[in-house]
């Protein structure tokens, strides 16, 4: 299986929830929270915003703490996501900050952002190769 499978079964078979840890990153990019350009802004909003265009870029991918990707998304937004995932809020913090890079990464292969419509069709298309296999 290639790296792109490898990381849609760990984002998919990780979570306790029916969505897991796919539908936590599903929910992030939605567009009722502004898509990849919303967690951009609120990336920037929050001091970190260097760390996301670095995803998005070409080269490679800066890490980020837990507790950086808290103060990032708000501890709402983690403590609305934990309970729709049944995934504990230090837990997904955990795997989101070792996962959502990657994520963003592989949904920007050139470097820039995609349109709306097509990040949906293509986190769909990650998300959704992990029931192949």
């Amino acid at each position: 299986m290639n790296i792109l499978g490898d990381l849609a079964k760990s984002l998919l078979g990780g979570g306790k929830g029916a969505s897991g840890l796919g539908g936590v990153v599903s929910e992030l990019l939605s567009a009722e929270h502004g898509g990849l350009e919303g967690l951009v802004q609120k990336f920037q909003s929050a001091g970190a915003g260097d760390l996301i265009k670095g995803w998005i870029s070409t080269g490679p991918n800066p890490a980020i703490a837990p507790d950086q990707l808290q103060a990032a998304l708000g501890p709402d937004m983690i403590s609305k996501l934990a309970k729709s995932s049944g995934i504990n809020p230090q837990d997904l913090l955990g795997q989101l900050s070792s996962h959502l890079p990657q994520v963003i990464d592989k949904l920007t292969p050139n470097g820039a952002a995609p349109s709306a419509e097509s990040l949906q069709g293509m986190l769909g298309g990650v998300l959704g190769g992990l029931f192949k296999s």
